[in-house]
């Protein structure tokens, strides 16, 4: 039997979330609100109630959360729950036969209409005697016994003493306190509570190589290769806009052969700095620095000026190697070799990447399994708590299952964030594994329909498993949206990403709308910063008005006052009566009340939109007829919104 099936003398069915039929855990993060739900339902005219118990980790039950039915007539029932703290919980629903309610039923009708009524009226006291016994002494017990006496007072009438038993007190005891008959309890299900990062966070990805502190406005004078040291003096700006983690490419020694030059010329000149993805030398490989950036004392120091401000930092893990790795010749199993004896390098066609050699897992993957956890130990040894992994679909699935499990094991706090564009059920997988976060198809979801169908998959069933990182950008992509679209097309993709994921993130350059690609009909920047070093003159930029980081700023400073945008799975699209005006809402409630948070976004960067915006109000917690003030959290001005409001964007 499946672990979220059990037919039971209520049936009992489709318990959600569920991963796998129950063999990997659902996810959420501590303090995440999310829904549990079941399909159950009796037999005849049954009543039936519901409830979800949570275990923390050390498995103890919690109080139950009384579950509802979602649609009247659907057996479709469902609670919000909130785990408080990190760690491996489990849960299961409870269904029963509610005789209680199934009596007040009958006598609300059968009562009024003088049908058997000393035989209901004895049926019902002695139903809430039984319930009574069962309600904790100080739970207003006396409330339910006070019915059940009421029922048997025969000096009033049959309707008064009906009356005097569906009392308010009595009421609030039993919803608290049913009388369950017929208890069925699923199996129970696992669920895997991480710290809020797996969830929520804003990225900047930056190479620190090109953060020399000399600005880049004069190519004719030749870029300084930048270090820890100098990178460091960015950050505080970085932590300005309201980010939470820095992300770097790989920081590890460069190989020389086949060093790719600037726009991936396949002949490098002297100066040229090369890939940081190609990883290796006789420097050392992926446990060393490139000794250009500084020593690993640096990177300490780097480490420590982040936390300082504010910033964790994530670190690029990619496992392929440069022909000047060590692995190469120490290890020359974990490679594939022709039958020429050369060893094949890595192609994602029509892209080919010379510079760098693929990993080969058949003939070690024990050892491969111990290299990269004590690799990935050794820079968490300094301070790092998050890795971007490169390429993990490239690898096998079971080898990040046992990786993951040995470092999540001893230390649940480390993030894995997925870099997989590849076929959804290899992103779905991974996520399933192990890796808390997963980059997305979002780059090229642009219009209103693709965007709407995209979200409403990543919000739903994927979501107790699979958290999108949206990037409106990387090193690699280079979307036609932006580069046609120009600074308008950089806001609004903005907007989307920090509204529609509770994680997002940029990669430098695209706070100053950098949009110029290699060629026509490529998503490579020209003269990217994959091969060459692309210093920027930050503060000028952001002096004349050239670069978008105040809106960068603000919306990062809406998404931490916004509880709802801190949540990815309660996510309602909303009419707009043009198609280039999509409208979505998100809610959340916390310990400070309920936040709701209406965005409108024109996805035309050419040309200004009118629309009507039709709110569903009752997905507001709202009336139809209802107005109220809705404020822009972008101008500050405030407006009074009902069903239909016309907007000009």
């Amino acid at each position: 039997m499946d672990a979220n099936t059990h037919t039971g003398r209520i049936p009992l069915v489709d318990v959600r979330p569920v991963v796998d039929r129950g063999r990997r855990p659902a996810k959420a993060v501590a303090g995440e609100t999310f829904r549990i739900t079941a399909t159950l339902f009796g037999e005849g005219h049954d009543c039936v109630g519901a409830n979800v118990v949570l275990c923390d980790p050390a498995g103890s039950p919690g109080p139950w959360t009384p579950m509802r039915e979602l649609t009247p007539g659907s057996d479709h029932w469902g609670a919000e729950v909130t785990p408080s703290k990190a760690g491996h919980w489990s849960y299961r629903v409870e269904a029963w036969s509610d005789p209680v309610t199934a009596w007040r039923r009958a006598a609300e009708i059968k009562i009024p209409a003088g049908m058997d009524t000393g035989l209901v009226l004895e049926e019902g006291a002695e139903l809430y005697e039984r319930a009574a016994a069962q309600v904790p002494e100080g739970a207003d017990r006396d409330a339910v016994a006070a019915a059940a006496n009421a029922l048997r007072d025969e000096s009033r009438s049959p309707e008064a003493r009906l009356a005097g038993a569906l009392t308010a007190r009595a009421d609030a005891a039993l919803a608290q306190h049913p009388l369950r008959e017929r208890l069925t309890r699923s199996e129970p299900l696992p669920l895997l509570v991480e710290r809020e990062r797996a969830l929520y966070g804003s990225w900047y990805e930056f190479f620190p190589r090109s953060e020399n502190g000399r600005p880049g406005s004069d190519p004719s004078v030749p870029a300084v290769h930048g270090t820890f040291r100098t990178a460091a003096e960015r950050l505080p700006a970085i932590a300005a806009m309201g980010f939470d983690v820095v992300y770097l490419p790989p920081i590890h020694p460069i190989g020389s052969t086949f060093r790719k030059g600037p726009n991936n010329t396949l002949s490098a000149g002297p100066g040229d700095v090369g890939v940081p993805w190609a990883i290796g030398s006789p420097e050392g490989g992926h446990d060393a620095v490139h000794p250009d950036l500084g020593t690993i004392d640096d990177f300490d120091a780097f480490v420590r000026r982040a936390g300082r401000e504010g910033l964790e930092v994530a670190l690029d893990f990619a496992l392929q190697c440069s022909p000047d790795h060590p692995w190469v010749h120490k290890h020359p199993e974990w490679f594939h070799h022709r039958p020429d004896g050369t060893i094949a390098y890595a192609e994602n066609p029509p892209k080919k990447y010379q510079d760098i050699y693929p990993i080969a897992f058949d003939k070690d993957m024990p050892g491969l399994v111990a290299e990269t956890v004590r690799v990935l130990r050794y820079w968490m040894d300094h301070g790092v708590r998050i890795f971007r992994v490169d390429n993990p679909h490239t690898k096998p699935v079971v080898f990040w299952e046992q990786v993951l499990a040995d470092i999540n094991g001893t230390d649940p706090d480390v993030i894995f964030l997925a870099e997989a564009f590849t076929r959804p059920a290899m992103m779905r997988t991974l996520a399933a594994v192990g890796f808390q976060q997963s980059y997305t198809y979002f780059t090229w979801r642009n219009t209103k329909q693709e965007l709407t169908e995209y979200l409403t998959e990543l919000s739903g069933e994927t979501a107790s498993y699979m958290r999108p990182n949206f990037f409106v950008n990387t090193p690699d992509i280079l979307h036609e949206f932006l580069q046609r679209g120009d600074r308008p097309a950089f806001e609004l993709r903005a907007v989307l990403a920090a509204t529609l994921s509770p994680t997002w993130g940029i990669y430098s350059g695209f706070e100053l709308c950098e949009n110029t690609p290699l060629r026509a009909g490529s998503e490579e920047y020209m003269d990217s910063e994959k091969y060459q070093l692309r210093p920027r003159d930050w503060e000028s930029a952001e002096r004349n008005g050239h670069s978008i980081a105040p809106l960068v700023r603000a919306l990062n400073a809406v998404r931490r006052r916004s509880p709802a945008l801190r949540q990815l799975r309660d996510l309602h699209f909303h009419h707009a009566d043009k198609d280039a005006v999509i409208a979505f809402s998100k809610s959340a409630v916390d310990a400070r009340g309920s936040n709701t948070v209406v965005v409108v976004v024109n996805l035309d960067p050419h040309h200004t939109q009118e629309a009507t915006v039709s709110l569903d109000m009752p997905r507001l917690g709202l009336d139809w007829h209802e107005s109220v003030p809705v404020r822009d959290e972008l101008t500050g001005e405030t407006y009074h919104w009902g069903r239909a409001n016309y907007v000009r964007l």
